[in-house]
């Protein structure tokens, strides 16, 4: 069974988690957000996405 998620709802969960079990505070979640926005329109944005595409790929590959 494959099983696809897309990044941004993996990492909304991990910060609903962290908010609510390891007591991040809500501003710092929006500051996180906001650093990503301000990252993305960055020009290292090319490299950050194909160093993720690298590992989502190396990931997939992996047999259980």
């Amino acid at each position: 069974m494959a099983l696809s998620i897309s990044a941004v709802v993996l990492l909304a969960i991990i910060v609903f988690l962290l908010i609510k079990k390891s007591g991040l505070k809500a501003v710092h979640a929006v500051v996180c957000v906001l650093f990503g926005f301000y990252l993305a329109s960055s020009s290292i944005a090319p490299t950050i996405s194909d160093l993720t595409t690298s590992v989502a790929n190396m990931v997939s590959g992996l047999k259980f």
